[in-house]
């Protein structure tokens, strides 16, 4: 560090993927004397990781990027970058809409921002935006800011399919997959920092490795696992079609690997399916939960659906909500349809008001409260190991954790009402059960 370092805050917006991403940035920042403040008006650069998956995350990326700008006169900032999907989507013309910032960097060219930062103002364009072709390896200087205990491990960049109503080709680019040496040091890294619990992530993580010459899934899975301080792998975004057999085998066999699968299924009616370009039939995507519940009997399965895409019926919501009763899912996210530009979804007819889609959302929802409470209700007076996080912020109950069947931020969580005196942040303890709600479990550390 340099006597007197250069300040820089980050606001990250949407999902872990970006956090990833700014994690990289913050670690390449650091490399240049940068101290990271958690106060705007402190800083002396400020980085906005836009994203713009739908169009209220474009809304709220582009509110917060003015709400930044203030500090120009309130604090001390000089410079102001913009980062992430809402730039690799509207490119260059954000130049002329956000006069303010100084930077604004694609999702390919996040890693350029210490030499961006460094150029001569007069000298270094605005705007970096390019076909997204970057994705960072052990060799990045990655700061984990999530957990003490957990981290997100990045193992592929973008996606192949065309599903009708998704953007993300066209912001993250195609499908580029990580080595499995690459991301086997960086867990070593991260478990160097105390990390015990990695969470597999991507656009589509089924695919992962189709584009390299060898290295599937499974065989991540198994060398991760080798990593002795790591204790949980959790895969997140598994797209349902071509699960790999590598896969079932690690979550059936491997007792690292959490019980869990992440598996977004996007709709259940036929026309629906069909309409959303998802290659699959309602009787398909119940063979393929058979297959994964047969090989692997004790998984909790997370997945989300999209209500009110254009010309959905009142037949096809209940079609929907028919399957989600028949399945019981474990975890389930809802999302009302957005309609983007740039999407084939977004010129069909048909689209649904507002309205409609909230209440269709609101309907799914308390269906799946019942039914995760149900489910949770086999848990009382039972013993599951609990990952402990920290002092909850409920004030009566003592600390936090999760269990291996529920994801950070997504799914619930475990409040943990006595713990013996030796507790500490980043173990795996056993928890009996005494009370359970909706959503979260409350026990005892044994």
């Amino acid at each position: 560090m340099t006597a007197n370092p250069k300040k820089v805050h980050f606001v990250t917006l949407g999902c872990s993927k970006n956090r990833v991403d700014s994690e990289v940035m913050v670690g390449t920042l650091r490399q240049r004397a940068y101290e990271v403040v958690d106060d705007p008006a402190d800083a002396d650069v400020i980085v906005v990781n836009t994203c713009s998956f739908i169009q209220p995350a474009t809304e709220e990326s582009i509110d917060t990027v003015l709400d930044m700008t203030r500090y120009r006169t309130e604090g001390k900032c000089t410079k102001l970058v913009v980062t992430g999907c809402m730039v690799q989507r509207y490119g260059r013309s954000l130049e002329g809409e956000l006069p303010e910032v100084d930077y604004f960097l694609g999702t390919g060219e996040y890693h350029r921002i210490g030499d961006v930062l460094s150029a001569r103002a007069d000298a270094a364009p605005r705007s970096y935006v390019d076909v997204p072709m970057y994705i960072h390896d052990e060799m990045a200087p990655r700061v984990n800011s999530w957990s003490a205990a957990s981290a997100y491990l990045k193992i592929s960049e973008g996606c192949n399919h065309t599903c009708t109503f998704c953007i993300i080709p066209t912001l993250r680019g195609k499908l580029r997959s990580r080595t499995i040496p690459s991301l086997v040091a960086e867990a070593e890294m991260l478990a160097d920092q105390g990390v015990v619990e990695l969470n597999l992530i991507s656009q589509d993580s089924t695919a992962y490795g189709r584009d390299l010459k060898n290295g599937g899934l499974g065989d991540l899975m198994g060398a991760l696992s080798e990593i002795d301080r790591i204790k949980w792998i959790r895969l997140h975004y598994a797209y349902p079609h071509g699960l790999p057999e590598g896969l079932l085998e690690q979550l059936r066999d491997n007792e690292k690997v959490c019980r869990y699968l992440d598996i977004p299924l996007q709709h259940a009616s036929g026309p629906m399916l069909k309409a959303m370009r998802r290659g699959v039939t309602r009787d398909g995507q119940k063979r393929i939960l058979d297959r994964v519940r047969d090989a692997v009997p004790d998984l909790s399965i997370r997945t989300t659906f999209i209500v009110g895409f254009p010309g959905e019926t009142e037949e096809d919501f209940a079609e929907l909500c028919d399957f989600v009763e028949e399945q019981a899912f474990d975890h389930v996210g809802v999302f009302t349809y957005s309609q983007e530009d740039g999407t084939d979804a977004a010129t069909l007819g048909e689209q649904l008001d507002e309205e409609t889609k909230a209440e269709r959302q609101a309907h799914l929802m308390a269906l799946q409260r019942d039914i995760s409470h149900r489910r949770l209700q086999r848990f009382v007076k039972e013993t599951v190991p609990v990952l402990v996080e920290g002092e909850s912020e409920e004030s009566e109950l003592l600390l936090k954790g999760r269990t291996e069947f529920q994801a950070p931020d997504v799914d619930g969580q475990v409040y943990i009402t006595s713990a013996p005196e030796d507790v500490q942040i980043g173990q795996v303890r056993p928890l009996r059960v005494t009370r359970v709600g909706e959503y979260d479990l409350v026990g005892e550390l044994l």
